[in-house]
């Protein structure tokens, strides 16, 4: 069931559902795709109608953020919870590794997924790394024929919003891949380049508070947070 803020629709889980989901994507055949939506991304959806297709259309729709969460609430159509994108791809490699499923990297800078690929390798023994590649290229058909070749069950795409969901729906069934994953700056977190917030942050929700302290430039981006809570405060006017 999904639940709809703001115009995008959630898919309505825990993290333990939604891992299972995304591993029964894997055994289904076609291409599937994951987003995990955050204020920001919802807010940029509110602007573009191209991101806004891509993300209503992924077979799953996760809520990222607790400002997402509060959102919902505020509109009366309270979800079960945040599934955030790491918390959704540790699981989902923890089951990968179990199975002996193999991984692509695409993403951030050059030399970032080798490094996250290293790292990951020796997180989940069993997890096959198919490949790697960063966000700096210029043409789609030479990195979608790459995936291709490697014959990765799933992809981790790491391009940023909205132009990672976009990516995904235009090219998932290209890759030959069953399942990719829009995961933004998780490959930062994954090769040690980013430390993600102390867990206390993450019970709390305070995660965006703790990049913000760690990197002001985000302010800009954060100011999206407020914004998103008073269109959910002005929605749920006009519903009334």
């Amino acid at each position: 069931m999904r639940i709809e803020v703001l115009g995008v629709g959630f898919d309505n889980m825990t993290v333990d559902e939604a891992v299972a989901e995304g591993a029964r994507l894997m055994s289904v055949p076609g291409a599937h795709y994951v987003v995990t939506p955050n204020p920001e991304i919802v807010e940029t959806c509110r602007e573009d109608p191209e991101a806004l297709e891509a993300v209503n259309g992924a077979d799953l729709v996760l809520a990222d953020g607790i400002g997402v969460i509060y959102g919902a609430k505020i509109l009366g159509t309270p979800l079960v919870g945040r599934v955030t994108g790491i918390g959704f791809a540790q699981g989902l490699m923890a089951r990968m590794a179990r199975e002996g499923k193999s991984l692509y990297l695409l993403g951030a800078k050059p030399g970032v997924a080798e490094q996250a690929a290293e790292n990951l390798s020796g997180e989940y023994p069993g997890l096959r790394i198919a490949g790697t590649g960063d966000g700096y290229f210029q043409e789609d058909g030479p990195v979608v024929e790459a995936i291709r070749a490697s014959g990765a069950d799933a992809v981790f795409v790491c391009l940023g919003a909205p132009k990672q969901e976009k990516w995904m729906q235009k090219n998932g069934e290209a890759t030959g891949a069953r399942l990719l994953v829009g995961l933004g700056g998780c490959l930062d977190v994954f090769s040690g380049q980013v430390q993600r917030a102390p867990e206390m942050f993450q019970k709390l929700g305070l995660e965006w508070l703790y990049r913000l302290v760690k990197s002001p430039s985000r302010i800009g981006r954060m100011m999206k947070l407020p914004l998103f809570l008073v269109h959910a405060a002005g929605e749920k006017g006009r519903r009334k």
